[in-house]
């Protein structure tokens, strides 16, 4: 009987980045729609790419498996 292959999440390895020294990388949330009244720094701080918390580095690495 064959073993059942581990797959990566598609949903994960669409929103996440490894880097080089194993963290995770990924965008914020609240950039797609109703953006007119917020501040140009709002924009601009949420553009930025920032990294997956230690706290949910488990529950991620398990959905990016290759």
């Amino acid at each position: 009987m064959a073993v059942k292959k581990i797959k990566t999440h598609s949903g994960a390895k669409k929103r996440y980045r490894l880097t080089a020294s194993g963290k995770v990388k990924r965008k914020q949330t609240g950039m797609r729609h109703l953006n007119s009244h917020m501040s140009s720094k709002r924009k601009r701080q949420l553009g930025e790419v920032i990294y997956v918390s230690d706290a949910n580095m488990l529950q991620v690495r398990r959905c990016l498996v290759f």
